[in-house]
């Protein structure tokens, strides 16, 4: 039986879903494969593989990797019994509705950070859940604090080989961690990440930074720890985000205290990448805009392993977008005024990257977060309403492209605005286009991924 590392997931329909009580897979689609040349069907409901119950698309991967089984199906309420036979590299051709088949695991902590927490009152309660599952951090890349996790749970973790995980530690020493993470059981986790690393599972580390709790020397305790420890893989420091919605705090880095970080970061890096030819430990894009920093390069980043973490995506972006608008002469297409529409912290960058990309003309319309407030400044937690606003009061001229990480797969924004609604709402002509430099260069000088909501 194969590493489930190498084993690619089925397709699911949503990113990060929430799984509610257990019952099985919901197929929502069978392309063309062996499932389907066995008789599955969309609506289908996949219970077990040769007897062993499904919790979640980890055990379909793990118990279909034979050349022939059994599915324990229910369909339209009658159970029924589908024998797969499957050809060496033929695809089982299965999506489920959600990776997970029985209910998420939610935190059992209480963060003095906790983004969730801070949330205005009203959002789709998906939102509020409190992810901290192993499963998706193993399938998704989420962050977890491992302290939920049952003697049972490290077992399937060590059997199945479910790494790398993605942990978050944030601090080792015990008085800190208390304050910071307010666990709510007995907090084991980080001798349970010790007993996962003995046994060869690797992990990626975050670290929330809270100014003056576990930064400074606090912050080189930490990495210490970790640096001394096979398996972890990379360590990604980021800001502590606020929100409006609470009263907790008025503030997080300055100027000064990014740059602190950044130095610190920075000499850690040196040490790291002359040892081990990597940096391992990577400061937020975050950091680097607050501090008034350049971004390091891309080579830098030594393959973004904590890209989704906000690492590297600035870098990215810029080299993606230069060396597409150099390509095509950097003019714009023709047809009226454009604007790029992001939030308040990019929209720097943004507006050098379009000068140097030949695009000088084209207009950046920066979009305040009222709908989080505090310190929330990041395109990808803007609110359809706020965009609605930003657009009428640019006067809605022109055309406004919107990066699609601002819109779910159900195409609703955060605060359930359709984005099919943005024009109507606002009086503009508002685009739905990719958020990466190289889609947003070809929407901008040709045309190319332009699409309507």
């Amino acid at each position: 039986m194969s590493d489930l590392a190498d084993n690619p997931a089925p397709r699911t329909s949503q990113r990060y879903p929430t799984a509610a009580g257990s019952g099985g897979g919901h197929v929502v689609a069978v392309p063309p494969g062996a499932a389907a040349n066995a008789g599955l069907r969309v609506g289908d409901v996949v219970l077990a593989v040769d007897g062993s119950p499904l919790r979640d698309v980890i055990d379909w991967m793990w118990l279909t990797d034979e050349p022939a089984f059994e599915l324990e199906v229910v369909r339209g309420g009658a159970p029924l019994t589908l024998r797969v036979e499957r050809r060496s590299g033929e695809p089982l051709g299965v999506e489920f509705a959600s990776p997970l088949f029985d209910a998420i695991r939610e935190c059992d902590n209480a963060c003095v950070f906790c983004f969730v927490s801070q949330l205005p009152p009203g959002l789709r309660p998906s939102l509020s859940v409190r992810d901290d599952d192993y499963r998706l951090s193993f399938l998704g890349g989420n962050f977890v604090t491992l302290t939920n996790l049952t003697d049972e749970d490290v077992d399937r973790i060590l059997g199945q080989h479910l790494s790398p995980l993605h942990v978050s530690v944030h601090a080792v020493d015990p008085v800190v961690r208390q304050r910071l993470v307010c666990p709510t059981v007995e907090d084991h986790a980080l001798e349970t990440l010790d007993t996962l690393l003995a046994a060869g599972i690797e992990a990626h580390v975050q670290i929330v930074l809270v100014p003056g709790l576990n930064d400074g020397m606090v912050l080189d305790q930490t990495l210490t720890y970790l640096a001394d420890r096979e398996g972890i893989l990379s360590v990604g420091c980021v800001p502590m985000g606020f929100t409006a919605h609470q009263g907790r705090f008025s503030g997080s880095y300055d100027q000064a205290g990014a740059q602190a970080v950044l130095s610190r970061v920075s000499a850690w890096q040196g040490r790291l990448r002359a040892a081990r030819g990597i940096g391992w430990v990577y400061a937020a894009d975050e950091f680097f805009l607050l501090a008034g920093e350049p971004m390091p390069s891309t080579a830098g980043y030594d393959g973004f392993p904590q890209y989704e973490n906000g690492i590297g995506m600035v870098a990215a972006f810029v080299e993606e977008f230069t060396a597409e608008a150099g390509a095509a002469g950097g003019a714009p297409a023709a047809g009226g005024r454009l604007t790029a529409v992001t939030g308040t912290l990019f929209a720097p960058v943004l507006r050098e990257a379009l000068d140097r990309g030949g695009l000088p003309h084209v207009g950046v319309l920066p979009v305040t977060n009222r709908l989080f407030g505090g310190n929330v400044s990041v395109a990808g937690l803007l609110g359809g309403e706020d965009i609605v606003r930003a657009v009428r009061d640019d006067g809605a001229t022109g055309t406004y492209l919107v990066p699609d990480v601002v819109v779910n797969s159900d195409g609703l924004l955060l605060d359930d605005v359709p984005a099919a609604s943005l024009p109507e709402r606002s009086g503009g002509d508002i685009r739905i286009v990719g958020s990466d430099g190289a889609a947003l260069a070809r929407a901008l000088i040709t045309g190319t991924g332009r699409t309507r909501p």
